[in-house]
């Protein structure tokens, strides 16, 4: 009987450390999933412009966080923020980590962003800075983000300053 309880703790033990390690690669997956997704929402802002990448990969119930102005809240409200258009410059980004939850449906990534935009002068400017975005899976398993958000500050290149 003894033996039979000693084999039961070590397979519960074994199950249990199976389900652990589980777990800890299927984040691991998602996570990198969720990389490539945000390397994706990157390649079409570049390829289409930001205002087309931000709507596609965008929630309903989003929010748009930018330096000096309000939250901006909802699909209807940044749609009209895009709504200009956006071709005097190039948004680009690269996340550099991305992590889920245990639930796998909450995820974030951040990373550095480029922007590249001709001076009033004609000489092409490039800013950097930070950035994260929320996500998280909507009613058809597809990631969407639900906040997003970037820091200035990385400087600028080309020799100038801010």
């Amino acid at each position: 009987m003894k033996s039979l309880t000693c084999f039961s703790a070590a397979l519960l033990l074994l199950t249990l450390l199976q389900t652990g390690c589980d777990r800890a690669g299927r984040q691991k997956r998602m996570a990198n999933e969720l990389m490539a997704l945000d390397r994706e929402f990157s390649r079409l802002s570049v390829e289409k412009g930001a205002n087309e990448s931000f709507l596609t990969y965008i929630d309903d119930d989003c929010v748009i966080l930018r330096p000096n102005r309000s939250p901006v809240l909802g699909r209807e409200k940044i749609t009209e923020m895009y709504s200009t258009p956006d071709t005097s410059f190039t948004l680009n980004w690269e996340p550099l980590y991305a992590d889920i939850s245990a639930s796998g449906d909450l995820g974030y990534t951040y990373g550095i962003y480029t922007i590249e935009m001709d001076s009033p002068e004609g000489t092409l400017v490039t800013k950097e800075g930070t950035y994260v975005t929320i996500w998280k899976k909507d009613k058809n398993g597809n990631w969407k983000f639900v906040l997003d958000t970037g820091n200035q500050g990385l400087g600028m290149k080309n020799g100038e300053t801010e």
